[in-house]
């Protein structure tokens, strides 16, 4: 870069250009739908979202009929009430590995994300929220010596 000696100098050069923020565009599939993968500890979410009436179907099942614990079904349903599109589309989801906990997890990050591709405007709401930041957290793996990941066998002096 060249050396400046006054401010009207400056008026002239060019000013490198910022990156721009990625634009978020729509990503569906032949049949109109939208597809995302969710993931929570061991489990994964295969999840289409469409229009619809709001039903939501979970390895062919209602989904309260697959979570039967009413806390994993608000888990489920909070990324459709936080964007206020409750009754507006169908989700359809496999789910594999893990234990319900998980595969609830994984299934609200699925559709939060299914969403953002179905509707790009809702990326905001879902991103304040976190529902589109995939927990990471799995279980540590048991080490030689241990009697599980970190407890140690029982110790006696004599």
């Amino acid at each position: 870069m060249a050396e400046l000696s006054s401010l009207s100098e400056l008026a002239g050069t060019a000013i490198e250009a910022l990156p721009e923020a990625p634009v978020h565009v729509q990503k569906l599939d032949k049949f109109g739908r939208a597809y995302a993968t969710g993931k929570r500890k061991d489990a994964v979410a295969r999840v289409w979202v469409k229009p619809g009436t709001g039903k939501i179907t979970v390895n062919d099942k209602d989904f309260t009929a697959y979570f039967g614990r009413p806390v994993l079904q608000m888990i489920v349903q909070q990324p459709i009430f936080a964007t206020s599109r409750d009754g507006q589309f169908d989700v359809v989801a496999t789910v594999a590995g893990g234990g319900l906990s998980g595969q609830a997890g994984a299934l609200r990050h699925g559709i939060s994300k299914a969403l953002t591709y179905y509707e790009p405007g809702l990326r905001g709401v879902l991103k304040k929220l976190g529902f589109l930041t995939r927990d990471s957290r799995v279980v540590e793996r048991k080490k030689y010596g241990r009697r599980k990941a970190r407890r140690s066998f029982q110790f006696s002096k004599r």
